[in-house]
């Protein structure tokens, strides 16, 4: 790896790296390449680790590249400068500048690098090429890169005695993997880096770099042996000699599917690779030091874990191979786990009594003969039983391969005996024993059945779930069961199908409960004629157990009701509900409530009283979902919304999980959006709809519906002047469903509602909390106005005036108008109340009282700035308004000024500006403004109650000196 440039640095270029035995190298980006004419090519290509910068062509070709402290120059023999727009519009990750310069015969490109950027150059396949590496100073978990200074790391080699080895000397702790495959040696270290012998010779010697990996390849005679070991922060390989590492080992686990762990001290992560020489595609794990290996490899028909000097290889056959790292365990699995034989297989047979219950068929199935008491009894026969099983329990604490052949007939006669729970106490010991066992399929089909007869059915499912079971036909049965159980009637339909061939070995209880439960399948499904066929199947077997029987006949009556035979239906329930057994009797209780309030001969509040009695009676599967779901559609029917969602509530997490429970929560997000999106709740009190609201909130749905919903209430109760409570609604929306411009906008809302409610330094907390650069115009001028007449309630006037700056919006001069006002301005006040007002002397309707206001504050600010001319105009425009005004006296002596006939003096105007308060008809404005927004929160247009802009020909009168 020393020597001439373009023969011993291999590696330089993709092309050459594959051809040397690079493994997995990073996906480059499309090149930019100039034209073909060009003498001058610039390429440029770039990956996570580094970007590439190549010079091609009859000129590009002959670059010199040198480096001097951060600047990287590039010099080409041509007085013209090279196309750079690339570079310069869009320069490589840890370039701070791009230039060229010209000089002598020649022109220079300069990149000039960021602190802590390192740079590789070379020469290959006919051009030059610059490697910048932007995060060359630190590794990617923040730490000091192990990468010596200017990106390589010094190789020694030494030959001697029939031995060679290669020292790594790199600046820091690296983890590193070093195994033999074939004929050659494999050191894999987890970080990015050149590698340059400096002592020895190079041959057969090749590298590779990854995006955040080094690979070293060594040719090596067969029978030759490797070690590693650490010294400091370099890593010594050995060729020849005793080889081999120790320290990992290959363990099986069935926990979840079948996979193999190594646990192994420092494992970094794993790396994926392909072998150049054959294309065999593998992994690679490196571990930090010191040196650890697996000493025996371990082959299975989907994957080969290497024997290592350090680290872990696992050569890949099947093509979801995965191989993990999670801290210092290693596992390698599958989709659905490796195909391992069992783990039993190894064990050596023991004794079997001769009447002993034998083994199934099917992992997971349930042979008749297994609950069999013989001549003895029940009493001797499982004294006779559980008497073997312990004794090879109590061997198995000596000796790891004692067989389990007792414990298994042990265990097969509880389950078929109907002792599920003392079945699956005898399992766990075992498993706990030997925990392989979980990779047995009839131990891990024995525990399933048995935890789904008694309804454990999440941990049933997990054992079903294991490789150990993938192809077991009867563990489909039980599958299906579960589905059926949890109201997944297309998964419980589908798998009873695909475990058709299993049923008719298992005991008559089991083949009437799947016929039972794959029947009701059918008919979720609407197929009333397969539902037909497997009831027929289920009454054709003997000495069925009443309960079975009527759970049967609970389908039955559900096929009596799709068919339209209401009354054959009813007295099937009536029979079943009767019964002592609430698994059935519930059910059955249901079906008569919701058929005698179809015929109209039970009422709606009687029913309601026998629904929330029964959703007591049996709870924690499908039938308590039937039940819930009926009491609040009832209730939601009556108007009772507060008992609906209560009901619909009351189902518990382990309800709602289940596959039903979705149309569950469906029901109660549909009721809750009917009371506060599409108006159900408009007739509650204002209080009480808030209270409801508050109760169940956290079924608010997240987006605009739900922020209209919030919207729709807080104009509610702005409406009868609930302020503090719709604040209170507005600001937990803002802190905590919302962000960006929604956010903004319903800050602007409770900021009006604070200042409604005269509380100006809440208000500015609510704007000022929001900010956003990026508002839609109309919400930031509402915003600022808001921001103005908070500021202004403070006393703050001209941080007010600051803020509206120049906006001309009817709000904002609405809002400088008050402020001019409170500044005893009366000139300008008067000119821009008149201004809002604009043409509406033309129209002849009467004044809103905001109108009012307006015209009065104009009329007093004329007459206090001694504006006469100003006055004079506003008379003659709007005297004729006072006639049948709200303030017709007001308005007579405003518009007639200190000295006019009907003039009052100052205390008459002093009371004129008291009673123009322009704060109420604010307020009324936006309480009007509330009610008119459009779902989306924005204003409508203005209307005539508010006031019109000032048309643009409107004059400003003059201001008296």
């Amino acid at each position: 790896m020393s020597g001439a440039i373009a023969t011993k640095r291999a590696l330089k270029t993709s092309v050459a790296a594959a051809a040397a035995g690079v493994l997995v190298f990073a996906p480059m980006a499309p090149m930019a390449v100039a034209r073909q004419a060009d003498p001058i090519e610039i390429r440029i290509g770039a990956n996570d680790a580094f970007t590439r910068v190549e010079f091609a062509g009859v000129i590009g070709s002959r670059a010199r590249v040198r480096q001097e402290g951060q600047q990287v120059i590039v010099r080409l023999g041509a007085t013209a400068a090279p196309d750079i727009s690339r570079l310069r519009v869009d320069p490589p990750k840890g370039v701070e500048k791009v230039e060229t310069r010209a000089v002598t015969g020649a022109t220079e490109l300069v990149l000039t690098l960021a602190e802590g950027v390192r740079m590789g150059t070379g020469r290959a396949d006919g051009a030059v090429w610059v490697n910048i590496h932007p995060n060359a100073a630190r590794s990617p978990d923040g730490k000091p890169s192990p990468v010596p200074a200017g990106g390589v790391v010094p190789v020694r080699v030494e030959s001697a005695h029939g031995r060679t080895t290669l020292r790594f000397e790199w600046g820091g702790q690296v983890a590193s993997a070093v195994f033999r495959r074939g004929t050659a040696v494999w050191a894999v270290f987890d970080h990015a880096a050149r590698m340059e012998i400096k002592d020895g010779s190079s041959e057969g010697i090749r590298w590779a770099v990854g995006p955040d990996f080094t690979a070293v390849r060594i040719a090596v005679a067969p029978g030759q042996g490797v070690s590693a070991r650490a010294e400091g922060s370099a890593w010594v390989v050995t060729v020849g000699g005793v080889g081999g590492g120790d320290g990992v080992e290959i363990a099986r686990d069935d926990t979840v599917k079948a996979s193999l762990t190594a646990r192994m001290a420092g494992a970094t992560r794993t790396i994926w690779m392909t072998d150049p020489m054959s294309g065999d595609r593998f992994a690679v794990v490196p571990a930090l030091a010191p040196g650890k290996g697996v000493k025996t490899g371990k082959r299975t028909i989907e994957a080969q874990l290497l024997p290592t000097a350090h680290g872990v290889a696992v050569a890949a056959v099947a093509d979801d191979l995965s191989v993990e790292t999670a801290g210092d365990r290693v596992t390698i699995t599958r989709t659905r786990g490796l195909k391992l034989s069992s783990p039993d297989e190894a064990l050596p047979q023991g004794p079997v009594l001769a009447d002993a219950p034998r083994a199934a068929r099917y992992a997971a199935q349930i042979l008749p003969e297994w609950g069999g008491t013989g001549q003895g009894g029940f009493t001797a026969r499982h004294a006779q039983l559980r008497e073997a099983a312990e004794l090879e329990i109590g061997r198995a604490v000596e000796d790891a391969r004692t067989p389990i052949t007792a414990r298994m007939a042990y265990a097969r006669f509880l389950v078929g005996s109907g002792l599920h729970f003392e079945a699956i106490g005898l399992l766990n010991n075992l498993i706990k024993q030997s925990p392989s066992m979980l990779g047995v399929a009839e131990v891990r089909g024995l525990r399933g059945a048995a935890r789904a007869a008694i309804g454990r059915y999440a941990e049933a499912e997990a054992d079903f779930s294991s490789g150990a079971l993938a192809g077991d036909v009867s563990t489909r049965l039980w599958q299906g069961y579960i589905a059926s159980q949890q109201g997944d009637w297309e998964a419980a339909r589908r798998l009873f199908a695909q475990g058709a061939g299993a049923v008719d070995g298992f005991p008559v209880e089991w083949r009437a409960r799947f016929g039972t439960a794959h029947a009701m399948g059918a008919l979720e499904a609407g197929d009333k004629e397969s539902a037909r066929e497997l009831l027929a199947y289920v009454f054709g077997q003997n000495d069925v157990s009443p309960l079975d029987q009527l759970a049967a006949r609970l389908v039955q009556a559900k096929l009596f009701e799709m068919d339209g035979q209401n009354d054959v239906a009813l007295k099937v329930y009536k029979a079943v509900a009767r019964t002592p057994m609430d698994g059935v009797a519930t059910p059955g209780k249901l079906g008569v409530i919701r058929l005698e309030m179809a015929k109209g001969t039970l009422k709606a509040d009687a029913a309601a009283r026998q629904l929330e009695a029964l959703k007591w009676r049996w709870r924690g599967d499908g039938t308590e979902l039937a039940v819930i779901r009926t009491l609040g559609e009832l209730y939601l029917s009556q108007g009772l919304y507060r008992e609906a969602l209560t009901a619909l509530k009351t189902a518990g997490p382990r309800i709602i999980s289940l596959p039903g429970g979705t149309k569950l929560q469906t029901d109660l997000d549909a009721a809750f959006r009917a009371l506060f999106l599409e108006g159900a709740a408009d007739g509650l009190q204002p209080v009480q709809a808030l209270a409801l609201f508050f109760d169940f909130r956290e079924l608010t749905p997240v987006g605009a519906d739900g922020d209209e919903m919030v919207r729709r209430l807080a104009r509610r109760l702005i409406d009868v002047d609930l302020l503090d409570q719709a604040a209170e609604l507005l600001k937990y929306q803002a802190e905590n469903r919302l962000d960006g411009v929604a956010k903004a906008q319903v800050s602007a809302n409770l900021a009006a509602v604070y200042l409604m409610n005269r509380q100006a330094e809440p208000a500015l907390q609510a704007l000022w909390s929001s900010r956003n650069t990026l508002l839609p115009t109309a919400v930031a001028q509402e915003r600022r106005a808001l921001e103005a007449r908070a500021l202004m309630e403070l006393g703050r006037y001209d941080h007010a005036l600051e803020v509206l700056g120049r906006d001309a919006t009817p709000q904002a001069r609405q809002v400088r108008a008050e402020i001019l006002w409170k500044q005893e301005n009366w000139a300008e006040a008067a000119a821009l109340y008149e201004q809002r007002l604009g043409d509406r002397w033309r129209d002849t309707t009467p004044l809103t009282p905001v109108e009012e206001s307006e015209l009065i504050r104009a009329g007093v600010g004329y007459s206090l700035s001694n504006n006469s001319a100003a006055l004079t105009r506003l008379s003659q425009r709007y005297g004729r308004f006072a006639e049948g005004a709200r303030s017709s006296g007001a308005i007579r002596i405003s518009l007639a000024g200190l000295d006019g006939v009907g003039a009052g003096g100052a205390a008459d105007f002093a009371n004129l500006s008291a009673q123009a308060d322009t704060y109420a008809g604010w307020i009324a404005q936006t309480k009007a403004q509330f009610r008119e927004r459009n779902p989306q929160g924005e204003a409508k247009p203005a209307t005539a109650a508010a006031a019109p802009a000032a048309p643009a020909a409107a004059p400003r009168p003059a201001v008296a000196g």
